[in-house]
């Protein structure tokens, strides 16, 4: 059901709390190392701010423990916010508690010595937020005229920012942010209206992380490649010799039932890039599928696999890449993931890479720009492709 955006409604003079995904990562400093997840925000921010509307922005950051932390203050993304806005933003020091109070009153009187942007201390400090506590939502509600989703990142959870705070809102407009609606849009078009061939690209350690997502690709793909760690465990479910490699032993019943469903649509490597040891100096060698020597370990795709996943990318109208083909962040290991995005770059397809570990490895490769879409929400991603629906996106207003 079609719902409605921020687009939809008048915001002048209205004051609009706007839960965004602002969970960036930081050094250890402090200082932010992509600020990819704040300008991503920017359009539904710049549409209120156009409109005559106040902003009041709420995140997470990191996994704090439900008490103040300072390593996880969200003030190092009002300043970056600042920088990209080109004007002042103010910060509050809690989130429902005094400061934020005080500084809301004055953002609806007008008398906010920064302006008409106001951050919250992040989320996670209350207990309240990951328990979707009614009192904590109600607090949130009452600061504003509107309610806006814009986090695609914790769309698939139920924490109060997201459900229990647009329920607090009644009858006010519940309404979804430019972000959030592009992402469901390439997600939920990739997956109901596919251009063919529709090709998923899966990675990552665990079959047990994605079992749910390829039963479902497997029903509407014409192919699901399958590369990372989890390519092992099929590797073993086909009494294959895999030395040491990460592999889920428990799980090869399961392996052997997609093997099953899947017959010529799953794509398995056909040769893996090994070493003897979890470093980039150990030593190398490349062997077959199935043929890995005791004492070594698979730790990326092979140069035979990644051409031929290339090759199967690039005659692609649609595809879908999540996880990456190897142990990406150490090179030589990275090759394969690179070979795909490549080859995902270079297609002519309607590509959508699917947030965690892709999307940092397209934006670090330089391909981000020469894709579809990249998203902001890894587990989201994943649980749209499962085919689920977010309580957090059915409680907005629909057109």
């Amino acid at each position: 059901m079609a719902k409605m955006t921020i687009a939809d409604v008048d915001v002048k003079g209205k004051t609009v709390l706007v839960r965004v995904d602002f969970n960036v990562p930081l050094d250890e400093n402090g200082n932010i190392t992509d600020d990819r997840r704040i300008r991503m925000a920017l359009p539904t921010i710049n549409k209120v701010l156009d409109g005559g509307g106040k902003l009041i922005l709420m995140s997470h950051l990191g996994r704090p423990k439900d008490a103040p932390d300072a390593r996880y203050s969200m003030k190092p993304t009002a300043i970056r916010l600042a920088e990209l806005l080109k004007r002042p933003v103010a910060f509050a020091a809690d989130t429902v508690g005094p400061d934020a109070k005080a500084n809301v009153a004055a953002l609806k009187d007008g008398a906010l010595k920064d302006g008409a942007v106001l951050v919250l201390e992040n989320l996670r400090f209350q207990p309240g937020e990951k328990k979707g506590d009614s009192a904590f939502a109600a607090a949130l509600a009452s600061f504003a005229d509107v309610y806006v989703n814009d986090a695609f990142g914790t769309c698939h959870r139920t924490d109060a920012s997201m459900v229990a705070v647009p329920k607090a809102m009644g009858s006010k407009p519940k309404v979804c942010g430019f972000l959030v609606e592009k992402e469901i849009k390439y997600l939920s078009d990739a997956i109901g209206n596919p251009a063919r061939p529709f090709v998923a690209i899966l990675g990552g350690a665990k079959v047990s992380d994605k079992i749910m997502v390829i039963k479902n690709l497997l029903g509407i793909c014409d192919k699901v490649l399958i590369g990372g760690a989890m390519a092992y465990t099929f590797s073993l479910a086909q009494d294959g010799k895999v030395g040491k490699s990460l592999v889920e032993a428990d799980k090869v019943d399961l392996a052997k039932e997609l093997l099953k469903i899947g017959g010529g649509k799953l794509v398995l490597p056909v040769d893996n890039h090994c070493g003897d040891a979890f470093k980039a100096d150990c030593n190398k060698q490349v062997v077959a599928t199935g043929e890995i020597p005791d004492g070594w370990e698979g730790l990326d795709i092979g140069p035979k696999t990644a051409k031929m996943y290339a090759e199967i990318v690039q005659s692609a109208k649609t595809v879908v890449w999540n996880g990456p083909m190897g142990v990406c962040e150490m090179p030589p290991f990275d090759e394969g993931t690179k070979i795909v995005a490549e080859a995902i770059a270079q297609s002519d397809s309607t590509s959508i890479i699917g947030g965690g570990d892709s999307a940092a490895a397209i934006q670090k490769l330089g391909f981000a720009d020469d894709v579809s879409h990249v998203s902001t929400g890894g587990g989201a991603s994943l649980e749209m492709l499962e085919g689920k629906k977010f309580e957090a996106v059915e409680v907005l207003d629909n057109i």
